[in-house]
């Protein structure tokens, strides 16, 4: 091996230094100049990006904060909206309630008088009924005609007996005592 003759060994020290020199001034001439600028635009174009991040993270923060405020206040709007809403339809759900229990007031009292017109009348016909049934029973069973004045003090004698002392007599208005038994049928 001609690197481990000894003849030759001065030699190739002599070589070996030119062109570690040789090398060592183009990698510190020309290389590593180079390569320390790629590092450094590196690490600038780095720390640039870090700094962009930082200031779009606080703007980020900002925006949420902003947002979160909003919701905040559309929240608030919208219970108090809802709130107003519901205020406003209870009170017309309450006039309506007021009106239609009103109406119903009104229908029931007509609804009674018009019941206690139909009893005051049919209590009159049923007084004409019995004084006619009584007549025509008579008539049959005896063959004459029965007194009326008697018929009728009998057939009122009858029915007041029987708690209908406020059947109006014929010819008298039809009206019923509210304390009448005959008020509460």
């Amino acid at each position: 091996m001609p690197q481990l003759d000894f003849a030759t060994y001065a030699p190739q020290l002599v070589w070996l230094a030119i062109t570690f020199v040789l090398l060592y001034v183009l990698m510190s001439r020309i290389a590593l100049p180079r390569i320390a600028e790629v590092l450094e635009e590196r690490q600038k174009r780095i720390q640039d990006d870090l700094d962009k991040a930082e200031r779009l993270k606080a703007d980020t923060e900002q925006a949420i904060a902003e947002y979160e405020r909003a919701m905040a206040d559309a929240r608030a709007r919208a219970h108090a909206i809802a709130a107003e809403n519901r205020a406003r339809i209870n009170a017309e759900i309450e006039a309506r309630r007021a009106e239609v229990e009103a109406q119903i007031e009104e229908k029931t009292r007509k609804a009674e008088a018009r019941i206690a017109e139909a009893r005051e009348a049919a209590m009159a016909n049923v007084r004409e009924i019995a004084l006619q049934a009584s007549s025509a029973i008579v008539e049959r069973l005896t063959g004459e005609n029965a007194d009326e004045s008697a018929l009728t003090a009998a057939v009122d004698a009858s029915l007041g007996d029987r708690g209908c002392s406020a059947i109006p007599k014929p010819g008298s208005p039809l009206a019923l005592s509210p304390s009448s038994p005959w008020s509460s049928i």
